[in-house]
């Protein structure tokens, strides 16, 4: 039989719950800008105070881990969760900004998948964050997030297909493209912080 020394200290699962709201926060964020009505500018705003909140959220958990003795699992894999989940969040930040750089009036309709992708996963995610703590219940998250992230590519080639099917002008185009960039990108993170998840959860089974 196999003991281990586990620290009182329950921060660690909090913090990592915490920054998976963050994300849940953003892709609701980046769901607003696909209503013609919204107000980009303040959408834009907002995403800039989630993602300072989501790298707060991360310096914490890094002043944690390094403060701390007895971590709940090896140290190197909570950094690598946490920076996960931070990139998820700057990637989503990014798309918003590069809506507002660029002057983008209406995102095409078919950018609605990717951002229900990154919705769901998020949403996921925060809910199998406080699963940490017992390394129970965690491996239907990880196989959706994998579904999810295949889902997503199959959204991207379409939307990267139709921009350059002749319907764009080419600024449009490299514009358009960018973004999706961003979300797809966001996407592969997400999957990322699931892969981690798992390799957590196999060393500590």
């Amino acid at each position: 039989m196999r003991f281990r020394i586990r620290p009182v200290e329950s921060s660690f699962y909090d913090l990592f719950s915490e920054s998976a709201n963050h994300l849940v926060n953003g892709a609701n964020l980046l769901a607003q800008l696909l209503d013609p009505e919204s107000d980009q500018a303040a959408i834009g705003e907002r995403m800039r105070e989630a993602e300072h909140q989501a790298d707060e959220t991360t310096h914490k958990i890094v002043q944690t881990v390094n403060s701390t003795f007895i971590t709940p699992f090896d140290r190197e894999d909570i950094y690598r969760l946490a920076s996960n989940l931070d990139d998820v969040m700057d990637y989503m930040e990014e798309a918003v900004d590069l809506v507002g750089l660029y002057e983008v009036e209406q995102l095409p309709a078919q950018y609605a998948s990717q951002i229900e992708v990154l919705q769901r996963a998020t949403q996921l995610t925060a809910e199998a964050m406080p699963r940490l703590r017992t390394m129970k219940d965690l491996e239907e998250y990880w196989i959706e997030i994998n579904r999810l992230e295949n889902q997503g590519d199959r959204s991207y080639r379409r939307i990267v297909a139709d921009l350059f099917s002749g319907n764009y002008k080419s600024l449009q185009v490299l514009k358009l493209k960018d973004i999706v960039d961003s979300l797809e990108h966001a996407i592969d993170a997400l999957e990322s912080v699931a892969n981690t998840v798992e390799q957590i959860a196999v060393k500590e089974s």
